[in-house]
């Protein structure tokens, strides 16, 4: 091959042939000298170049790539590695390692902005899989214009997003993680998230998205310990949906094993990592331990007598990410004979994997149109720009949840309203969780209305509680009360075991109450002036009855948007209609949900197996308009999918949003099921006196059960009813198939 300073006379070339294969070895000259490793040769498949990679990697790399550091700097791969992006991103990790910064005159954590969303339960409650994804693609522009920025100390690609687990209880201490309790609507919310932050390139990924927990991780207390006890069934159709549906849909490689055991088996060492998220569903990227997972083996769970054959099992299981110190006992089950280097290769090929997708391995290819975001230094960071603040305001606005509206006391009437009183501790602050970041600004309630209120010439009176009978004394001048109280997230609390308050919860903590503290000042306030509203900021629901039963209006909004203020003043003041809907079922007593450690929800748990009255059902939430359904028909079925319509009509005077739910059921089978399953949902706009239709189509494959003695999905035979409505349980129309 000629060298690339190789020069030749044009003069002495005699025939045309020589010249052209000249002109061809200089091109392949210079295209050696950019790509400076066979792996970096992007014409190759995918699994040759991680195969080629691997071939140039010492052994001490290989082990060094166990951690989330998925970077090789002798090899020219970038080290980068992990970000929390629940619901926005955390660029300095969990609660910025409890560091704090000052926000217009409010603490919050101590790191470079980013744009921060309504906590994952308050996106849940939109029923918006375009809303999710949108909120997902903002994350992912984030990480990557970061990642050329020398300020950002942390540097990753890797997104630790969405929370596929299912919030089967509401003392679960992260319920405010999840998107909910059902199974097809999580997984539907999950899929999109994953779309979102990878993009829709069909060679790179904008960021991975790395979903957390798996599985059946929805008790805090003893966490580390217990086990989480249930059969096949319920794994295949309850607890492992959402996972299967972001691999096998949404495209994801990635998951974060839970601390947790399944049927005395930890997670993070479960043989269903490899036999069947790994060669069933094809996620042939990142497994990786929760925090802290691998040590808990032995001082926790007790399950292996020393570090070193953990180590050889959390390998031997397929898991290639460990989140704590692990290289001494990997080295020491080496020369043991427990692991062999072979074993090594084969679980950091996913890590690999990944980072090829990400581009990481491309060296000096400019192919990759995701990598050159940020890379204009004088262009501002996405979380300023007017487009991401206005959407941030709309998908907050989308997550309000209207549970209760007696005598259109909302929206707020400026013609009979001249007085509001404005007060709870939640009314002038934001609330971070622990797996929040820095916003670039945050707007309070207190703000937006006195913002609203002035152009419609209503007067604003603020007291942040009832000390010495403040609110009592500003509620007895007003026309309205409106009380913004709920839940502490606790996201800065340093002592990381304790919540003083029994009915809060967070990460490490579950709930021992599902009663609100400050309804007896709700009570006092409401006798004061009867036109009493309720803006319940929670990350999970409350066992509410005086309120749903004296109040005349209650909200519920989530914590953490920086644009919470303007979202719900939008809604009080009628600007925007909401539309949002509950994703777990609001039980009336805390009698009525079954032991926690209990994972088989057949025995009474969620709106498939709960038997008592509830306080709100499953896909509960009010409009200021109203929506009647047509009879609902069938329009087209084959072996793959049936579809059915139904025409929406709003007869109300008010353009709004409907969240169409289509329930299956059925009648004939001689296996048990839930009452109802949701299988299909669509929210839509309809204006003021029009009318739509409404398609949903279902998927055959949501409409079989488990059988285990075949180990196999079968399908129903018989009758299967459709029923469609506003919630589960306010169903307008019917249609069966088979």
């Amino acid at each position: 091959m000629l060298n690339a300073q190789c020069t030749i006379s044009l003069s002495d070339m005699k025939h045309c042939k020589t010249y052209l294969l000249l002109a061809l070895m200089m091109q392949m000259t210079a295209s050696a000298a950019s790509q400076a490793y066979d792996f970096q040769n992007t014409k190759l498949k995918d699994e040759k170049r991680v195969e080629l990679l691997i071939s140039q990697l010492t052994l001490d790399e290989k082990i060094s790539l166990l951690s989330t550091n998925m970077g090789v700097p002798r090899l020219g791969i970038p080290s980068l590695s992990c970000y929390e992006g629940l619901h926005g991103l955390a660029l300095g990790g969990p609660a910025a390692n409890n560091g704090k910064k000052t926000v217009e005159g409010r603490e919050v954590p101590d790191d470079l902005p980013t744009t921060i969303f309504p906590q994952a339960y308050g996106m849940g409650c939109t029923w918006d899989r375009e809303a999710v994804r949108r909120m997902g693609d903002i994350e992912a522009e984030e990480a990557r214009y970061y990642i050329q920025r020398p300020e950002a100390r942390r540097k990753g690609l890797v997104v630790y997003a969405p929370n596929a687990d299912l919030a089967r209880d509401p003392r679960w201490g992260r319920t405010e993680e999840s998107f909910g309790e059902d199974p097809y609507l999580t997984a539907q919310l999950s899929v999109a998230m994953v779309r979102g932050l990878q993009g829709d390139h069909p060679r790179y990924w904008k960021t991975a998205a790395l979903m957390k927990h798996f599985l059946a991780n929805s008790n805090e207390d003893g966490r580390d310990s217990t086990s989480s006890n249930f059969d096949e069934r319920l794994f295949r159709e309850y607890y492992s949906y959402p996972f299967y549906k972001g691999i096998t849909e949404g495209g994801s490689r990635a998951f974060m094993a839970s601390y947790n055991c399944w049927n005395g088996i930890p997670m993070c060492v479960h043989p269903c990592l490899q036999q069947t998220a790994r060669n069933e569903w094809g996620n042939c990227g990142i497994i990786c331990t929760d925090g802290g997972a691998f040590s808990m083996l032995v001082t926790a769970h007790h399950y292996y007598p020393d570090l070193t054959q953990a180590a050889a099992a959390v390998i031997k299981a397929g898991t290639g990410q460990f989140l704590d110190r692990y290289q001494p006992h990997v080295k020491a089950a080496l020369e043991k004979g427990l692991i062999t280097e072979t074993d090594i290769d084969r679980v950091i090929r996913g890590n690999l994997f990944v980072a090829l997708k990400l581009g990481m391995l491309d060296g000096e290819d400019t192919s990759n149109p995701y990598a050159a975001i940020g890379r204009d230094t004088t262009a501002q960071a996405p979380c300023y720009r007017p487009e991401v603040m206005q959407t941030v305001r709309e998908l907050t606005s989308k997550s309000i949840v209207l549970l209760k509206n007696e005598g259109n006391a909302l929206p707020i009437n400026p013609s009979t309203v001249k007085t509001i009183a404005l007060v709870g501790p939640y009314a002038d602050k934001i609330i971070y969780d622990w797996y929040s970041g820095t916003p670039p600004y945050e707007v309070t309630i207190l703000q937006a209305m006195r913002e609203a209120a002035k152009a419609r010439g209503i007067r604003i009176l603020y007291a942040p509680d009832n000390q010495m009978g403040r609110a009592e004394q500003l509620a007895a001048e007003a026309d309205m009360v409106i009380v913004c109280t709920g839940n502490h997230p606790y996201g800065t609390k340093p002592d990381w075991k304790f919540c003083p308050v029994p009915s809060d919860g967070r990460e490490a903590n579950d709930r021992h109450s599902l009663q609100l503290p400050d309804e007896d000042e709700i009570r006092r306030l409401q006798a004061v002036c009867p036109n009493t509203v309720l803006v319940l900021v929670s990350s999970f629901p409350y066992a509410v009855n005086w309120s749903n039963d004296h109040l005349p209006a209650i909200l519920h909004v989530t914590h953490c948007s920086q644009e919470q203020g303007h979202a719900v003043a939008d809604v009080l003041f009628g600007q925007y209609n909401p539309a949002g809907r509950t994703t777990q079922t609001w039980v009336r007593d805390i009698l009525d949900l079954p032991a926690i450690m209990d994972y088989d929800i057949r025995h009474g748990r969620t709106y498939m197996y709960c038997r008592k009255p509830v306080l709100y059902p499953f896909g509960h939430g009010l409009s200021y308009t109203r929506f009647e359904y047509a009879q609902a028909r069938i329009v087209k079925q084959d072996k793959k999918q049936l579809t059915v319509s139904v025409t929406v009509k709003n007869t109300g005077d008010r353009d709004g949003e409907e969240v169409v739910q289509l329930y299956a059921s059925y009648p004939d089978s001689s296996v048990e099921h839930p009452a109802r399953q949701l299988r299909a949902f669509e929210r839509v706009s309809v204006p003021a006196g029009a009318a739509r239709e409404v398609v949903l189509a279902v998927d055959r494959q949501d409409l079989t059960h488990w059988d285990e003695s075949a180990h196999a999905f079968v399908a129903e035979t018989g009758r299967i009813r459709f029923e469609i409505g506003a919630s589960s349980a306010d169903i307008r129309t019917a249609v069966e198939a088979r």
